[in-house]
């Protein structure tokens, strides 16, 4: 089995992974910088990323988007926007969109 370094080392540059697991506990919550948002990922466990706003113009990200929206519709269990994929999915489209 191989570890894809670099594409881990772009997933670092391209996504911030913030410690919270979904609680919003006041040491969890972090500022996000200007030309991003927080999402979470995860089928059982959600994690938090924080990603750059240009991903929302890509038709991947969007389908990440409407699958989410036939899931939980408008109604976030969390309170923040929560996409239902494997964590890894989510890091691999986020990191070929990011090297386009």
């Amino acid at each position: 089995m191989a570890i894809r370094m670099p594409r881990i080392i772009q997933a670092r540059k391209v996504l911030g992974r913030s410690s919270s697991n979904g609680s919003h506990s006041s040491s969890s919550i972090e500022i996000i910088p200007k030309g991003h948002f927080s999402i979470y990922v995860g089928e059982q466990e959600k994690r938090r990323f924080v990603v750059p706003v240009s991903l929302l113009n890509h038709s991947s990200f969007q389908d990440l988007l409407r699958q989410s929206e036939e899931e939980f519709g408008y109604d976030h269990p969390i309170g923040g926007l929560t996409i239902p994929c494997h964590e890894d999915v989510f890091i691999d489209v986020v990191c070929r969109l990011c090297s386009l």
